[in-house]
């Protein structure tokens, strides 16, 4: 018996952990489906695979080549460590191999990765052999670099903004690339979803436009975690029809997953022990066996408090290395690298990270897992319990649960993760802030023609609006870029509105800027005193200049966060799609008047409101879209008004988190309002609008899906052992009033009846 299968035995006879135990999944091992090396596989490449000791391909890898030989678009659906990087490396460098004048254009989330993958590709063109001129090209390479990358480099690594702000705008320096152009990879594709994924949607409509200009069209090779609808979001993406290859032929050994709620230390609050105790107990006892452990928290500062708890319990030894070690964004490359190094050599026993570590970057296979909370979405926790896995013998992967709804929920309905994800991820290249901004810079980088399309977009008229701002100049049947400024470095692929406000820290000898908010979110997340959080990082903001549209804060360690209170007037502008009936439902444009007065603090873990105060900030205006439901008066049964207002409130905390995990969403991208009476038709209505100017899509999904959230929004309230309400389901009895809990239950059944 291993040392995991002895404490994996241990805790299943022990009464007080098995107590916390929502869900202990086995998985079954699986043996590996094999396909022989396809006949145009180049020799040398056969044999450099070969010397690796691969003498067969997976199935879902022989699937992918065949399918790209056939000139098809593919993406690859599989689990962690299934070997997805073959799918695109073999038809590069296959493609290479007989024709070096051939180019590829390799697309990751994070910078970490595009290393990791260099070394990778290197590795097996060095076994070929083949002098393969592939490079990283970021805002790290050195300026003497970038120039010998643009004229000869045969695979370009980046990332989407790069690619953005760095590579389209100048491809009159890149003839060699976009001439030559026959796979673009787009690596990790679930993480481009709402406004990231409608951005790179339209810089992928750039790029195709500039390949076209230069008399080349790509073949795109694309990967994700399972989501629900790969095929539609990478259809979208590339608006080209895309062939899914979602069996795996990669064998797995068994592995053990567990979901661990932590006890209740206080019933009537809804209160559980803190999942960073938790998660430091579980991994100091696995690490004292000797088994590699991975830690995953959500933020910088979980990981650093988590590592100095397991680094004074296992100090490290004189003159040899420290056994656990952390790992987040803010480390040095050449840091992160050693790190690296050291779990796969099994050197580094055990290791906390934020989701830098989720991604596909080479760690060696580790026995287990931790993940302090539910990461947001079910791709992201298969994809990091993927983390710890070997192809033979037994792994162990443990969710421990926060007190938030959304992971209650989770240890309430264990039973949502096994079967299919029930996530799709959305997004809207057509949202209009997004697109007319993405048409400013593809006009920069080429005229546009009258009547001609932007991808799948007609935008005649947008261009024409652009001329009458004198953006454009028109000239001959051609739209010309006509202002000084170089549009693509105004423009965040994190948000969809320009008028964003800048965070600037100003601790240090000099200021400097650390992160950005857009303009409608500002009041409530950099109003002045407000704690701003930054990888983990907290600070406090000193002053807002809202005019100059700067935020100027400071580093602070505090116990508590702060929470503003948001004053909003909704009005319907244009319904989309609706049905009628005792309870209504619908979807539309709307305009929103939000104002901020005031802010809480709430204390980390426990939700306490340990404190308040007030915001003195100007009324903002967005337009964006809302999914809407209405209760008549008979679809109420009598119940008094008092009880829809706290129902109404209820359903305001709830269920915009319960509808996150159905969107693969963060909560923040929807808010929800309660109107007692609206104006728009006079009855009782909840509003879930989108946080971004013009919306991505997730009303009219909201429209189409309300039922499934409205029942996994009841199943969690009545599996919270609260009973007037609490914050891990509708709210505290404080802010959602007396018989809140049963208000909001009883709405819930007038939904769903």
């Amino acid at each position: 018996m291993t040392p995991l299968e002895e404490i994996l035995e241990q805790w299943r006879n022990d009464p007080s952990f098995m107590a916390n135990v929502a869900c202990w999944e086995v998985l079954p091992e699986q043996a590996a489906s094999y396909a022989d090396m396809p006949a145009f596989l180049d020799d040398r490449l056969k044999r450099a695979l070969k010397e690796r000791g691969i003498e067969q391909l997976y199935l879902h890898q022989a699937e992918a080549l065949q399918r790209l030989q056939e000139k098809e678009n593919i993406v690859v659906v599989t689990p962690t460590a299934s070997g997805k990087t073959l799918c695109y490396n073999l038809p590069v460098l296959n493609a290479l191999l007989q024709d070096h004048h051939h180019r590829a254009l390799y697309l990751f989330p994070t910078k970490a990765l595009a290393q990791d993958q260099l070394v990778e590709l290197k590795e097996l063109a060095a076994r070929c052999p083949f002098d393969l001129r592939s490079y990283v090209y970021d805002g790290d390479t050195e300026p003497e670099l970038r120039r010998a990358i643009r004229d000869s480099g045969q695979v370009v690594i980046t990332n989407p903004d790069m690619l953005h702000t760095g590579i389209l705008p100048h491809h009159t320096k890149w003839i060699q690339l976009f001439q030559n152009l026959k796979f673009v990879v787009i690596d990790e594709v679930h993480h481009y979803r709402g406004v990231f994924g409608s951005h790179l949607a339209n810089v992928i409509r750039r790029l195709k436009r500039i390949c076209s200009f230069y008399g080349s069209r790509p073949q795109f090779i694309l990967c994700s975690a399972t989501i629900a609808n790969p095929g539609e979001l990478a259809e979208t993406l590339i608006e080209e029809p895309v062939s899914v290859i979602s069996k795996s032929g990669a064998p797995r050994g068994k592995k053990h997953f567990i979901i661990y709620n932590p006890p209740l230390v206080n019933r009537e609050l809804g209160i559980r022990r803190s999942a960073l105790l938790v998660s430091r107990e579980l991994a100091a006892a696995l690490i004292k066996k000797g088994i590699q452990t991975i830690v995953f928290t959500r933020s910088r500062l979980g990981v650093e408090v988590l590592l100095t708890y397991l680094q004074e319990r296992f100090p490290a030894l004189p003159g040899r290395p420290e056994r656990v070690k952390g790992y987040r964004g803010g480390y040095l490359p050449r840091e992160r690298r050693s790190i690296e190094e050291g779990l796969r050599r099994g050197t580094i026993r055990g290791v906390v990270s934020t989701n830098a570590l989720e991604l596909g970057i080479d760690i060696g296979e580790l026995e287990a897992c931790i993940l302090n909370g539910y990461p947001g979405t079910i791709a992201g926790t298969w994809q990091q319990s993927g983390r710890a896995g070997r192809r033979s013998g037994t792994s162990l992967a443990i969710m421990v649960t926060a007190s938030d709804p959304v992971n209650q929920f989770i240890a309430a309905n264990p039973a949502y993760f096994w079967g299919n994800s029930p996530e799709r991820a959305l997004i809207n290249p057509d949202n209009l802030v997004i697109l007319t901004n993405h048409l400013r810079c593809a006009a920069f980088e080429l005229p546009f023609r009258e009547g001609e399309p932007f991808g799948r977009a007609q935008v005649t008229e947008i261009l024409e609006f652009l001329e009458e701002e004198q953006v454009l100049y028109r000239q001959e049947g051609r739209f010309y870029w006509m202002e000084d400024a170089f549009p693509a470095e105004e423009i965040s692929l994190r948000s969809a509105t320009r008028e964003n406000v800048v965070i600037i820290d100003t601790s240090g000898s000099q200021p400097q800027v650390i992160g950005e908010v857009d303009r409608f979110s500002a009041p409530m997340l950099v109003h002045e005193e407000a704690i701003y959080i930054h990888n983990g990082i907290q600070y406090q903001v000193e002053k807002l200049d809202f005019p100059a549209k700067k935020a100027y804060v400071r580093p602070v360690r505090v116990n508590y966060f702060t929470d503003a209170q948001l004053s909003v007037d909704i009005k319907v502008l244009e319904v989309l799609e609706e049905e009628e009936g005792a309870v209504s439902r619908a979807w539309g444009e709307v305009r929103l008047n939000a104002l901020v007065a005031l802010f809480k603090k709430i204390r980390f873990n426990t939700h306490e409101n340990i404190g308040s105060g007030p915001v003195k900030l100007p009324e903002t205006e967005m337009h964006t879209t809302a999914f809407w439901i209405s209760f008549s008066p008979q679809s109420l049964g009598g119940l008094p008004q008092p009880a829809v207002q706290s129902g109404l409130q209820g359903l305001t905390n709830l269920i915009p988190q319960i509808a996150s995990l159905y969107l693969m969403s963060d909560p923040r991208d929807l808010r929800a309002v309660g109107q007692i009476k609206s104006p728009f038709n006079e009855q009782p209505t909840l509003y879930l609008y989108e946080s971004y100017p013009g919306g991505v899509g997730y009303s009219r999904e909201l429209y189409r899906i309300y039922k499934d959230i409205f029942r996994s929004a009841r199943r969690a309230v009545l599996s919270c052992n609260c009973r007037e309400g609490c914050p891990s389901c509708v709210g505290p009895p404080e802010q959602i009033g007396p018989g809140g809990k049963e208000h909001t239950l009883a709405l819930m059944e007038v939904v769903l009846r």
